[in-house]
């Protein structure tokens, strides 16, 4: 394992991004049919999962482990794979995506 990926505070934030994907992502679906409250609460946990991944964008593209890089590169692949130019800022998706959060929060405020 690399010196990054060995960091404690990595690995549980790691542990916390994938747990909350998984949460997240199973009841994606099921959003239209929620009660307003939990509505709320999904969009809450969009909210700080986005954040959580932000900052382990960063803490990648701060580092020089070869593994670190490799997953940065991995990521930056993955937003192709979602329709974006090669090259696209990451800064940029995550900036995109915390407008669309805002205005589904202003949605489900209504």
């Amino acid at each position: 394992m690399s010196k990054f990926f060995e960091s404690e505070v990595v690995q549980e934030e790691l542990k916390i991004i994938n747990r909350m994907q998984e949460e997240i992502y199973s009841t994606m679906l099921s959003f239209g049919s929620m009660e307003h409250e939990d509505q709320i609460e999904h969009i809450e946990k969009l909210t700080v999962l986005l954040d959580k991944q932000r900052v382990m964008y960063t803490r990648l593209s701060l580092s020089d482990d070869p593994q670190a890089l490799e997953m940065k590169k991995h990521l930056e692949k993955s937003v192709q794979l979602m329709g974006f130019p090669e090259g696209t800022d990451m800064n940029m998706i995550f900036s995109g995506m915390t407008k669309t959060i805002e205005k589904l929060k202003q949605v489900v405020d209504q």
